[in-house]
């Protein structure tokens, strides 16, 4: 009698600057050891600058610590590619293209992020003409991320940190209009706790569109010591039978990038230990996984 193959199961990650702020050789280093001390399948890597990001020493620390990885990346204003500029969209596509290659040379199998516009509060709504290079300039990206074996998954972020894609909805009216099969939404409780109606109804929205999912607390820390609705979020995964990638991110002043921590405004620190912080996260997704499946059983 042949034994039924395994179900499949989603990778729970940990974002890398929950370890570390500085990505040289020995900050990712520091990063895959801890995330998988802490008991995770996955490590996203943030690309601060995907031109100098060691890939030999991620990839050897990966394969040393059985993880698998990931990487994201916010462009900036010299790199975003939903400028009128034709220099700076030429400059974001050459950093997306090296994001994507890093990707595939650590084995993994997404680029996620804010990677259709810059990181930043706008301070008016983007022009028809840098939308339309925006997703012009994605779909190009996801063609050479589908030659590598690859997905983009477009991070839905607040109103402060994009002028593109707020809500679900418009991540899928965005990607309808790239129309790549490799592209897909990235939703993050956090950002949904502040734009969307719910944190149900967008995640059944994107069904089977959904292609990177963020678990972070309302206030960036501990996860079930803030106000987001964790329990509606885990329904609705298991409701479209999600068993993609699910990243736990937080992060605090006791853990500095700082560039990152300005655009982000972590003035204040929300945790001390973050061995505690990560193995306490990695609990609370996980249990939130198996009490949904009971679900079933009702």
């Amino acid at each position: 009698m042949s034994s039924a193959s395994p179900a499949p199961r989603s990778f729970i990650g940990c974002h890398a600057l929950v370890w570390t702020g500085t990505f040289d050789a020995a900050g990712i280093r520091l990063s895959v050891e801890k995330t998988a001390r802490a008991g995770f399948d996955l490590v996203e890597f943030p690309l601060m600058d995907p031109f100098t990001f060691d890939t030999a020493v991620a990839a050897a620390s990966l394969a040393e610590h059985g993880l698998s990885a990931s990487a994201s990346l916010g462009l900036s204003p010299a790199t975003d590619i939903s400028s009128e500029d034709p220099e700076i969209v030429a400059a974001g596509e050459a950093l997306l293209m090296r994001a994507v290659e890093i990707v595939g040379e650590l084995g993994g199998t997404q680029l996620c992020g804010v990677i259709y516009s810059a990181m930043k509060k706008y301070m008016d709504p983007v022009t028809p003409k840098g939308l339309d290079n925006s997703i012009t300039t994605i779909g190009r990206v996801a063609d050479r991320a589908a030659d590598l074996g690859l997905s983009l998954a477009l991070e839905v972020v607040n109103r402060y940190e994009t002028n593109i894609l707020n809500t679900g909805r418009q991540a899928l009216a965005y990607t309808d209009r790239v129309a790549r099969p490799n592209v897909a939404v990235h939703l993050d409780s956090y950002h949904m706790n502040i734009e969307e109606s719910d944190m149900y109804s967008p995640v059944l929205d994107c069904g089977d569109r959904l292609g990177y999912v963020h678990v972070g607390e309302s206030h960036r820390g501990y996860l079930g010591t803030g106000n987001v609705d964790f329990d509606s979020y885990f329904k609705a995964l298991a409701r479209i039978g999600y068993q993609g990638t699910i990243v736990f991110e937080s992060f605090s002043s006791a853990v500095v990038a700082p560039d990152l921590s300005r655009m982000l405004g972590i003035w204040r620190n929300l945790w001390q230990d973050n061995e505690e912080l990560a193995s306490n996260a990695n609990d609370f997704i996980r249990g939130h996984l198996t009490a949904v499946k009971s679900i079933d059983l009702h």
